[in-house]
């Protein structure tokens, strides 16, 4: 048994480690959701990066319950981890669930270059508010569990 990292917002440190994936290199990848970063590690626990999703959100999305959050509450929920998927595969991608606002989906590389932004908050199909957890059987099928819109979402991409 091993267990690695402290409370703080240093490289290794968790404010709140939500969920966490590897890749068949065996590479641990840590949504670090407070922090709003993906921590690295190997598997003995060994920083290796980190990187954040910074993507402005569409200033025309509304947050779907509560007050739409602007200045510096807006910046610590924009590209917070809130789950994460691997694609298997030889080409392996990293998928990234966001908090309930701006509640998006991310396609990134595993060296955490953003490749792709889906969906916003909202209700609709397409839409997102708290993807608490993703599956992506493929690099074009993902699969979203929301727990404010309580449904899963099934996502076919071109």
């Amino acid at each position: 048994m091993k267990s690695w990292g402290t409370k703080g917002n240093g490289p290794g440190q968790f404010n709140l480690p939500h969920a966490i994936v590897a890749d068949r290199n065996d590479n641990i990848y840590v949504a670090d959701r407070t922090n709003r970063r993906i921590q690295v590690f190997d598997t003995e626990g060994k920083f290796l990066r980190m990187f954040t999703i910074d993507v402005p959100p569409d200033p025309k999305t509304r947050a779907v319950n509560g007050n739409t959050p602007t200045g510096s509450a807006l910046a610590a929920v924009s590209g917070a981890p809130n789950s994460l998927c691997i694609t298997p595969g030889p080409t392996q991608m990293l998928f990234i669930g966001e908090t309930t606002y701006p509640g998006r989906i991310f396609k990134v590389s595993l060296e955490g270059k953003v490749l792709g932004v889906i969906g916003r908050s909202g209700r609709q199909l397409g839409q997102f508010s708290g993807a608490h957890q993703l599956a992506c059987p493929s690099e074009n099928e993902v699969y979203a569990a929301e727990t404010s819109n309580w449904r899963v979402q099934k996502l076919i991409l071109h």
